[in-house]
């Protein structure tokens, strides 16, 4: 089934078409002008648009030209009951793929668009192989770039560098940036990097976790250890153990936490909450957090010896509004992500909601730019 959008400021001739069209099992609607045939084509577009050539004050000749440059791959038949060679010929070099000329049966009219439906998937099919297509390139780039992290503007440079200079290294290093920055990729591309790859990767949330529980969940519990712990857990130190852990939210920690990592930091063991057995670990530490730890430090609303251990090497994501440039990029990647997911056959934009997606300040940054897309 295909979605066809019917455009004829004749009632008559307008409701014929929708009928012998709907008996095809296809999705049809329709408007009385090319502006509406503008407008509901980019609210929803259709897979091929069926336009007469006489309206006003938007013709089809518009209706053609406007469709294409907002989008290349859009299928329109154009139909008029005033034909003529160099209408048809206008028609073609605008870019539609048909002429039809009135008075025609309904039998016609369903074969020519039965023609455009095809050619449309056809265009949509090449369109989504060189989105695929990009997106592979992209992908392999990044095997190459043990990062993984799309941007090309130049506060993301930086980052980049930041990362290579630093992966290679054991150094703790805190990543600081507003939500939905991607602190969590950095503290992968750090992992990825570095010598401790083929190791684990464990992360937490400090936030997201009751206060009660968040110590358990670091370094684990003997069984018996309180109301509930009917067996030994193992904490994400211990999961963690020759590879990474990154912490978000690191500003969340309560203060009795905050002793326990200081002390794990600075000797290297801990013990498991209700046991004595002081066990060794060793983890590269990487954290995350959207404050400002300094001022909480200077205010005493955080270990001031706590946040000198965690910010050995800082680094800082800038937040997308910084970096409009990379807006685009990151659309097309999670576009060709999530429409083969979900079952979608966008696989593209038009130049109108680029340029929208661009404006736009996403307080939210990359986070909230994925969940449009």
């Amino acid at each position: 089934m295909a979605r066809i959008l019917v455009a004829d400021d004749h009632d008559a001739l307008r409701d014929g078409m929708v009928l012998a069209l709907s008996r095809l099992g296809h999705e049809v609607a329709a408007v009385k002008g090319g502006a509406e045939a503008l407008a509901a084509y980019r609210k929803r577009p259709a897979d091929v648009v069926v336009t007469d050539l006489r309206m006003i004050p938007v013709d089809g000749i518009q209706v053609v030209r406007q469709l294409r440059a907002d989008d290349p791959d859009a299928t329109v038949l154009v139909v008029s009951a005033h034909g003529t060679i160099a209408t048809a010929v206008d028609a073609m070099r605008e870019g539609a793929i048909d002429f039809l000329e009135k008075p025609f049966s309904p039998e016609v009219l369903r074969a020519r668009v039965e023609k455009a439906v095809e050619i449309a998937r056809e265009r949509r099919g090449a369109r989504a192989d060189r989105a695929r297509a990009e997106v592979l390139d992209q992908d392999r780039e990044r095997e190459h770039d043990p990062h993984g992290m799309v941007g090309r503007s130049e506060p993301m440079r930086r980052v980049l560098e930041q990362i290579r200079k630093v992966a290679a290294t054991d150094a703790t290093v805190l990543v600081l940036g507003e939500s939905g920055t991607g602190k969590e990729l950095v503290a992968r591309a750090l992992h990825q990097g570095g010598a401790r790859r083929d190791r684990p990767f464990v992360s937490i949330s400090c936030a997201a976790i009751p206060e009660g529980l968040l110590e358990s969940e670091l370094f684990g519990h003997e069984r018996g250890a309180f109301t509930g712990a009917v067996r030994r857990k193992l904490g994400r130190f211990e999961l963690a153990h020759q590879g990474t852990l990154f912490l978000d939210e690191v500003g969340e920690l309560p203060p009795a936490v905050q002793v326990k990592l200081l002390r794990v930091l600075q000797e290297r063991r801990f013990e498991r909450v209700g046991g004595e057995e002081q066990i060794d670990v060793d983890v590269r530490l990487v954290s995350a957090t959207n404050r400002d730890l300094g001022r909480l430090a200077a205010e005493g609303r955080f270990r001031e010896d706590l946040y000198y251990r965690l910010n050995v090497v800082p680094i800082g994501l800038p937040p997308l509004r910084d970096r409009p440039g990379d807006v685009e990029e990151l659309a097309r990647t999670f576009l060709a992500r999530s429409a083969p997911r979900l079952g979608r056959r966008v696989t593209g934009f038009t130049p109108a909601a680029l340029e929208l997606l661009t404006r736009h300040r996403w307080p939210g940054n990359v986070r909230e730019l994925e969940n449009v897309v």
